[in-house]
């Protein structure tokens, strides 16, 4: 007989008389621990955020050491972006357990998010080690793979947790949207407008994009146009910096050989700054504010702009704009006019998203149109098909009913293709 059977035979009653009162005093502790835990994953079910920290800041009153609720603030901090406090956090509770996947699956977030890729590479790399087969960490090293421009690393990564589990959604799209970190990116197009008041017109274009690195973005480009009777060529150019997180900023020039349609020249600055939510219904809005100058034969017009673009769940945008335009024509005095629009963006199948539009007092600013001088309603819709790795068709269709009966339909088709 062991020798634990024998004590547990032969037990004293004084002895067995201690074990109770031990487990009258621990038993309530036990329990307290418990319900702070339980309030802690109830307050973030029902997304309460600042009452969840209170709790674990609570905790962390009572015992210092605790690592899980350390784990909770890491957690917290990172959801209210208090990267830098977050990465502390998780940093500490990896010194008692370095091989915690979660723990460090949180750092890498929170190391993404800072945009510090090499070093939630690093930290992937750990957790890999430590569970060679969870998706989870498979997919976030495919992710900062392809953000390194590690691309067939990256494809690599996302095929082999496909190669555990076929229907795993994050590969699938993860893998399908390797394509948006490539290098290059070519664009033609057509657009052609139909009008009741005057001869048919249209426009084509020809882009190229280079992504150079993750904060420097160009583009160049060449538009003629054949409209009311006149043509015109048009060249531009335009480069993007993105620092600091998620700000960036881009400037873009144009310039056209003379004529009356389309301006002889362009100058545009435009600051954004994105924003990343825990709530339920807004997953982040990118915000910008932008100034447009165009210089026509006889003509100058000033825009200020400021577009909202709202990510919603299940890959759902809305996006609207509000435009003021000054117009200033030789000889003439200047004036204001206020424009608008919105965007609603969906889903469809795997490969195929649309878009319906409405806009008010949004026009082209063509000198021929009377820029600033006419009051429109536009309604319209797009789709975008991405039918192989690399490419996609982009199609629109907008009817504009403009004051004094005028009326404008404008359609568009265009192909581009990433390498």
């Amino acid at each position: 007989m062991s020798l634990s059977n024998r004590s547990f035979l032969h037990y004293r009653p004084d002895s067995f008389a201690l074990v109770v009162v031990l487990w009258l005093l621990v038993a309530p502790r036990m329990v307290a621990e418990d319900d702070w835990r339980q309030q802690v994953r109830t307050d973030v079910d029902q997304h309460r955020i600042l009452e969840a920290q209170a709790v674990v800041e609570g905790r962390l009153a009572e015992a210092p050491g605790d690592m899980e609720a350390h784990g909770w603030r890491a957690r917290l901090l990172a959801w209210t972006h208090h990267w830098p406090e977050a990465e502390a956090e998780y940093r500490l509770v990896l010194e008692k357990f370095p091989a915690d996947v979660d723990t460090l699956t949180g750092l890498a977030d929170v190391l993404l998010w800072q945009q510090k890729y090499s070093e939630a590479l690093v930290v992937l790399e750990e957790a890999r080690t430590a569970a060679p087969h969870d998706p989870e960490v498979l997919t976030r090293r495919a992710r900062v793979l392809s953000l390194l421009q590690r691309t067939s690393e990256a494809r690599t990564e996302f095929q082999t947790v496909l190669s555990y589990d076929p229907a795993n959604r994050a590969a699938i799209d993860g893998l399908a949207g390797l394509t948006g970190v490539s290098k290059y990116e070519f664009r033609i197009g057509e657009e052609a407008d139909f009008f009741s008041y005057t001869q048919n017109a249209q426009a084509e274009t020809v882009a190229l994009t280079v992504h150079w690195n993750q904060r420097w973005t160009s583009a160049f480009g060449v538009s003629p146009y054949h409209l009311f009777g006149e043509n015109a060529v048009k060249f531009w150019a335009d480069a993007a910096y993105r620092f600091h997180q998620s700000n960036w900023v881009r400037v873009l020039g144009a310039g056209a050989n003379p004529q009356d349609v389309v301006p002889e020249g362009e100058a545009l600055v435009e600051y954004g700054h994105g924003f990343q939510f825990s709530h339920p219904w807004f997953k982040g809005l990118e915000s910008s504010w932008l100034e447009h100058s165009l210089w026509f034969r006889g003509a100058e017009v000033v825009t200020l702009s400021t577009t909202q673009i709202v990510y919603l769940p299940r890959e759902w945008t809305w996006t609207f704009a509000v435009t003021g335009a000054q117009t200033r024509f030789t000889g003439g005095e200047s004036d204001w006019v206020a424009s608008g629009s919105t965007k609603l963006g969906f889903p469809l199948l795997r490969r195929l998203s649309g878009n319906v539009l409405f806009a008010v007092g949004a026009e082209n600013f063509a000198l021929v149109d009377q820029i600033g001088r006419l009051s429109a309603r536009t309604y319209g819709g797009g789709l975008r098909y991405r039918f192989a790795e690399g490419q996609y068709l982009t199609g629109f269709v907008a009817q504009q009913d403009r004051e004094h009966g005028q009326q404008q339909t404008s359609v568009g088709l265009s192909y581009g293709i990433r390498f």
